[in-house]
């Protein structure tokens, strides 16, 4: 049974870096920026929209499908960038194993 207290051992141990890894993506923050960076969103590592700016000459009556357009790309961005950042994360703490989906992980 040395081998089963092992394995609990390494298993609480994995289940200590999932949580500090949880909270490290809780404080990640991700800008993406379209239109040459005149339009910029910044989302944190829960996927919410922290920020959104856009340069006043975008701007303009009737060009609002442009402006839209801007703002999901920057967006989309944002989110690649966010992903990217959450992976490196969970590696980190699962020393780098390739876990299947459906193990209560946060991705």
């Amino acid at each position: 049974m040395k081998g089963l207290g092992n394995i609990m051992k390494q298993a609480q141990e994995m289940q200590k870096r999932m949580a500090q890894a949880q909270e490290a993506v809780q404080k990640l923050e991700a800008t993406g920026t379209s239109g040459g960076g005149m339009v910029s969103v910044t989302l944190s590592g829960d996927n919410k929209m922290q920020s959104l700016k856009i340069d006043p000459e975008l701007i303009v009556q009737d060009e609002a499908d442009v402006l839209e357009d801007l703002i999901v790309a920057a967006f989309n961005e944002a989110r690649q960038k966010l992903e990217a950042l959450t992976s490196a994360e969970m590696e980190k703490a699962t020393g780098g194993l390739n876990l299947p989906g459906g193990m209560g992980l946060p991705f």
